[in-house]
């Protein structure tokens, strides 16, 4: 304030008059100490934070029975919040169940399968024990047997060959389908043994713990609310953030105009709001490309920028993201420099402009400008001290350039 004092008391401002009479505001230009500054309001934030997600798989329902209060601080492996999974409770008994099914199928199957092959065995055997026979009897001489039975067991004999062929397919036949049809139950088995470990899987993860030190932070859902004691919800779905205490920064939001002479570097004294006690200084790291509007009820456009923060003073005075913050942002601050008036300013592209009186006579001159505060701006060259400078003052000569009346 002693420097602002100082830059007030060397800036004269004095009435000059104009060949028609009229008074003109200017002020006398010196050099002194200047301190531009604008102080902005934001939230902490965690520049880095573990997403922690529902416990299960494949979007299984979950419904929240514990959790830790929000903000609540944490160290690596704490319980957070725990779970309970009823659906997958009855689809666990369910597969089970199926397990339980598949079992006496196949024992059924392979008894079918056995009691079928020996069947056409003992066919077989008792085809073949005939086939033997007949064979023998086909080859009999006629003078040792009747004429009629030596063409029967010829008869018979290619009768009984093609019967044992047919069991020989069926006997073959039989045990690939059975195979087949085993196998089939063992995909089957295969199957609801995986859906089974799924759902014990499941049922195991119902405790959700911290992946590493940090500050507890529930997440909103689609609806905007935070998750609440007996909600059901999805595995996988987001459900807290654990930010990590190492790399916190602020995030500051300031009016269009007053971010001007905003740039990345700048020091910033940090204070939580509701606590004038705690103060740190960090530097500007981020500066948003473009203003936004904060809301649609609020045309005002702002410019967001981060503030780093130090870890020492976080842990010190225990900040958690969510604490609102209000920041003092130093844009200049020099021994001696010299500054002029904002309202003093006129630019033309990118060229700025102010109006000197040489006598009693305003001259425009260039000026190359440095830092941009909310009342006044640096002046780099194109002014020297004691010079006086017109405040609103039109450009000379501009009204008759676009042709106006004197």
């Amino acid at each position: 304030m002693r420097r602002l004092a100082l830059v007030a008391l060397a800036l004269l401002l004095a009435g000059c008059g104009g060949d028609d009479g009229a008074v003109v505001a200017s002020e006398v230009v010196a050099t002194g100490a200047v301190d531009f500054s604008v102080r902005a309001q934001g939230e902490l934030k965690a520049a880095k934070a573990t997403p922690l997600r529902v416990p299960g798989q494949n979007f299984a329902r979950r419904q929240l029975l514990w959790m830790l209060p929000d903000g609540s601080p944490v160290k690596a492996g704490d319980l957070v919040a725990r779970f309970g999974a009823a659906q997958s409770k009855l689809e666990l008994d369910k597969a089970l169940i199926d397990l339980q099914r598949n079992a006496l199928a196949r024992a059924n199957k392979e008894s079918e399968l056995e009691v079928g092959l020996d069947r056409v065995e003992v066919e077989l055997a008792q085809a073949e024990s005939a086939l033997a026979i007949a064979r023998r009897y086909a080859r009999a001489d006629f003078e040792a047997l009747a004429r009629n039975e030596v063409l029967d067991a010829v008869e018979d004999e290619e009768f009984l060959t093609e019967k044992t062929g047919v069991l020989r397919w069926r006997q073959d036949q039989s045990a690939e389908r059975g195979t087949a049809e085993i196998n089939l139950l063992g995909v089957q088995r295969g199957t609801l043994e995986a859906g089974a470990a799924n759902k014990r899987g499941d049922l195991d993860a119902l405790e959700l713990r911290a992946a590493h030190d940090g500050i507890f932070m529930l997440a909103t859902g689609w609806s905007g609310e935070l998750p609440r004691i007996g909600e059901q919800m999805w595995a996988s779905a987001e459900f807290a953030n654990l930010p990590d205490v190492e790399a916190l920064e602020v995030e500051l939001r300031l009016p269009q105009q007053e971010a001007q002479g905003l740039a990345v570097g700048q020091k910033v004294e940090l204070t939580p709001m509701g606590y004038p006690e705690q103060q740190a200084v960090g530097e500007v790291t981020w500066i948003a490309s473009a203003p936004r509007a904060v809301s649609r009820q609020n045309p005002a456009k702002f410019v967001s920028a981060k503030v780093s923060v130090p870890v020492a003073a976080a842990k010190q005075h225990a900040w958690v993201p969510g604490q609102a913050f209000t920041g003092r942002i130093t844009l200049l601050s020099a021994a001696q420099a010299t500054t002029v008036a904002n309202v003093a300013l006129l630019g033309e592209g990118e060229q700025a402009f102010v109006t000197v009186l040489e006598g009693a006579k305003p001259v425009r001159r260039a000026v190359t400008l440095g830092v941009r505060g909310p009342a006044r701006t640096q002046v780099l060259t194109g002014l020297e001290a004691g010079e006086r400078v017109l405040l609103a003052q039109d450009i000379p000569g501009k009204s008759e350039e676009a042709g106006a009346p004197p």
